[in-house]
């Protein structure tokens, strides 16, 4: 018996990261209280489903992203669309304009400045995902962009609603202004559903316009990286980059968009979405949890000063630059 308390006590992080991935699904955890549950987690380590965790937040993100769009009205949504989208399009050349700048005078990593200036301009760590094939980013590349997004990430989801309320910010405000800022979609339905319903639905509704932004700037990095069609090796670090791959369109999005269409004009299929949107947005906490999970002490640690500050600058350009729109918004 005496030999068993070992292996229970190191399984004991498991058994905590399955009850509280289960107790996600109550009234009682939010989506910021899950991701920190998620961080402090992370930092005691052997946690389940760390191979798979990449797959598992992709996954869950898009069903509950879908099952968001049934609790949505379709002419809201072409308003709120029509209304950010010369934002969308100023802020994500200015930004991608700006990274790349900044990234050559902080002398940082072109695939690194890239990867960082994409997923700041459009929406965090899926942007990473879809262009580091298309540059061939070796693994530590990766690991440095999405460590520096998922770390300012995670303060934006904290710190957006406190300041939407300091600054008096509408609804609608302070949806357009998260879908601007903050980087993942999951972040910003997140901090958007704290601070209300309506900002919830045009957030959801311009994040999702800005991530279509991922099929023309991957086209582009497709076209001037183009050379890079081989495998390379770092014998350095001993490690092979990321195989080229075509442009992953996401598909999901128009899956969405049908969501919304169907909630807006079949009226038989509204009283489902009221079933639907709840469990959506429990979805949508589960994989805050696993973001948060995702967070260790390795993962801080390889973030870095120079990827890390410019992670930082640019987000404080975009934030500062879109928080000032906001506020001249409606007057």
């Amino acid at each position: 018996m005496m030999k068993q308390c070992p292996i229970t006590f190191n399984r004991l992080p498991q058994i905590i990261f399955v009850l509280i991935g289960l107790f996600c699904f109550s009234p009682w955890i939010s989506a910021p209280l899950a991701l920190l549950l998620g961080c402090c987690l992370a930092q005691l380590g052997n946690l389940p489903f760390e191979k798979y965790s990449h797959t598992i937040i992709k996954t869950l993100l898009q069903v509950s992203i879908i099952g968001l769009g049934f609790g949505m009205n379709i002419k809201e949504a072409l308003k709120a669309g029509k209304e950010g989208l010369l934002l969308t399009l100023g802020s994500i050349f200015l930004t991608l304009g700006l990274g790349i700048l900044l990234g050559r005078k902080l002398k940082i990593n072109f695939n690194i400045t890239l990867l960082i200036a994409a997923g700041t301009a459009i929406c965090g760590g899926s942007a990473i995902a879809a262009l580091a094939p298309l540059l061939s980013a070796k693994k530590t590349e990766l690991s440095v962009s999405l460590g520096t997004i998922f770390l300012l990430n995670a303060i934006a989801l904290f710190l957006f609603p406190w300041l939407g309320h300091f600054f008096h910010l509408s609804q609608n405000q302070f949806g357009l202004w998260a879908a601007i800022a903050i980087h993942d979609t999951s972040s910003v339905v997140a901090a958007a559903g704290k601070y209300g319903t309506t900002a919830m639905h045009i957030a959801t509704t311009v994040k999702l316009e800005r991530a279509l932004w991922i099929i023309p700037v991957s086209f582009l990095a497709l076209f001037f990286c183009r050379g890079k069609e081989k495998v390379q090796v770092d014998l350095l670090e001993g490690e092979s980059a990321v195989k080229p791959a075509g442009v992953k369109i996401p598909y999901f999005i128009f899956l969405f968009i049908l969501a919304m269409i169907a909630n807006t004009f079949l009226h038989g299929i509204q009283p489902i979405g009221k079933l639907i949107v709840p469990a959506a947005e429990k979805l949508l906490t589960l994989t805050l949890f696993f973001i948060g999970a995702g967070l260790s002490r390795k993962s801080l640690k390889v973030v870095g000063i120079k990827p890390l500050c410019l992670g930082i600058l640019l987000w404080c350009f975009i934030s500062c630059l879109s928080l000032w729109v906001m506020l001249h918004w409606e007057h």
